[in-house]
């Protein structure tokens, strides 16, 4: 199973984990998804766009269309959401003018602390 982590985590911290596989030749096992700040997440992992992941998990390529049809939205507006998954990363482009959501399962992770 193919599963993405959705974490947050500071650009400087992503960096350095990068920099230390790098140093140390181990790539890094699992697939991630990083955002800034808890904040960050939420407001591009909105409902709508959770439940449309939900239904992209493990489809393989889908066109828009067919993508609103699984979640019973109107086009135009799963367009939105795809678009502001596009540029957060969360979906890629396929063939064919499709989209992606190219993993079977998504972990959120992140650590809420005290002030």
């Amino acid at each position: 199973m193919k599963t993405v982590i959705l974490e947050v985590r500071s650009l400087q911290e992503t960096l350095a984990e990068a920099a230390r596989a790098m140093d140390t030749g181990r790539a890094e096992a699992e697939a991630r998804i990083s955002f800034a700040t808890p904040e960050l997440l939420w407001e591009v992992l909105t409902a709508k766009r959770w439940e449309l992941l939900k239904a992209l998990c493990g489809a393989g390529p889908v066109s828009i269309g067919e993508a609103a049809h699984r979640v019973g939205r109107d086009t135009e507006a799963v367009n939105r959401d795809v678009t502001a998954l596009l540029k957060a990363g969360v979906l890629s482009h396929a063939a064919d003018d499709c989209i992606e959501f190219p993993f079977d399962a998504v972990k959120v992770e992140f650590l809420l602390q005290a002030a």
